[in-house]
């Protein structure tokens, strides 16, 4: 027996034990269609439901384990189980988040960052002559 936030940082669902737990208390993280606390214990055999909005993710535990691991190894831990209409409306979520991205918003583009370097140094005159 695991507690799940350890057991999700360990098969690389998330980056960090911390980012699990915050997980787990902001009732993104279900099992059996109840939201867990970061102390609840895992066992073979259950069915983990992460919330990733539009849609839920399932994972199946095989075996658990309290230490990370490669990637390669998490197959012999966990194996997904979400119907393919969610991953594909995962999918379609990330697609439109990518094509519809407002110019100026976030984080600039290498192109962007020169041109604000530049106008930082007082090289003015490029914005003149557009």
């Amino acid at each position: 027996m695991i507690r799940i936030d350890k057991f999700l940082w360990a098969v690389r669902l998330f980056k960090t034990r911390s980012l699990a737990s915050e997980a787990c208390q902001k009732g993104r993280v279900l099992m059996g269609s109840q939201t867990v606390k970061p102390s609840r214990t895992v066992n073979s055999g259950d069915i983990i439901a992460i919330k990733e909005p539009p849609a839920v993710r399932e994972y199946k535990v095989l075996d658990v384990s309290e230490k990370r691991m490669g990637a390669k190894l998490v197959a012999d831990f966990l194996i997904e189980v979400t119907p393919s209409e969610n991953l594909e409306m995962i999918e379609l979520a990330k697609l439109a988040n990518k094509l519809n991205r407002q110019h100026g918003l976030g984080r600039p583009t290498k192109k962007e960052r020169r041109e604000l370097d530049n106008f930082m140094n007082g090289e003015v005159d490029e914005f003149l002559k557009a």
